[in-house]
């Protein structure tokens, strides 16, 4: 019987930056946290090794790609957190190919990120319990860091779940985390009266905040791999909604997450 140990903690910074490989006129961010930087950040705090050689995957993404995670922003604004852009110039010589040339540089920053990121471990793994012990006695071997060196992070209000189960769709739920939409049209997600979804929290209007994140790496290409994902912890969803992808799990009475 392998022993399952549900946490979470609150990973913050004062700036972030989650590189979108895609664009170059402008280095933009991914607004949320996303699963291969988490365990970027995670292998950071205890020690594990990052990129040393082309075309081969890190040894902390080695060892912890089979990791369930859940991600919730905290402090946004209805999902997006605040952002500004910073420029600078590249002087180095190295960055252009004209003689004496400098790079202007446009960078995206996000403003004060925090998430609290969930994390389903077990005993039987070595590198799990160590995990644990480090996150749960706030200990770093290498200091994390939100995307980017210059953007160092810290984290606290560690949780450990006693209570915590499948979710078996018993009943309508609110998703308190990000979760993948495969297999559910966006049209789907948009509350219809009298359908039993989007009621209103504290009379706040609901929202729907979608985003492309990266999930995996592709062991041959060495890109990332991407789902769509939503945030809509204020959309009531009735219990015949169901995500094809979803290993969603309740968390204190009626808080549900997905770990991915």
């Amino acid at each position: 019987m392998v022993n399952e140990r549900l946490i979470s903690f609150d990973l913050k910074s004062d700036f972030g930056f989650f590189k979108k490989p895609d664009i170059n006129d402008a280095y933009l961010t991914y607004n949320m946290l996303h699963k291969p930087a988490l365990l970027g950040i995670l292998g950071a705090i205890i020690g594990l090794k990052g990129f040393e050689q082309n075309k081969r995957l890190p040894n902390y993404y080695t060892l912890l790609r089979h990791l369930k995670i859940g991600i919730k922003p905290l402090g946004t604004d209805n999902g997006n957190f605040l952002k500004c852009f910073i420029e600078y110039n590249n002087a180095t010589g190295m960055a252009s190919k004209e003689e004496g040339g400098i790079l202007q540089v446009k960078e995206q920053t996000l403003i004060q990120p925090a998430y609290r990121c969930f994390l389903l471990l077990t005993d039987e793994d070595e590198t799990e319990r160590i995990l644990y012990d480090y996150l749960k006695s706030y200990r770093a071997e290498f200091l994390p860091y939100m995307g980017k060196n210059d953007f160092s992070a810290w984290w606290d209000n560690f949780i450990e779940y006693t209570g915590f189960s499948r979710f078996s769709y018993d009943r309508n739920y609110r998703i308190d985390s990000i979760f993948r939409k495969s297999g559910v049209k966006a049209s789907d997600l948009i509350p219809k009266a009298g359908s039993g979804r989007g009621n209103r929290a504290n009379n706040q209007s609901v929202y729907i905040y979608f985003e492309n994140l990266p999930v995996s790496f592709h062991e041959e290409l060495f890109q990332y791999e991407y789902g769509d994902f939503v945030y809509s912890p204020n959309v009531t969803f009735n219990k015949d909604t169901k995500f094809s992808d979803g290993g969603f799990y309740v968390v204190e009475e009626n808080r549900v997450v997905e770990l991915f």
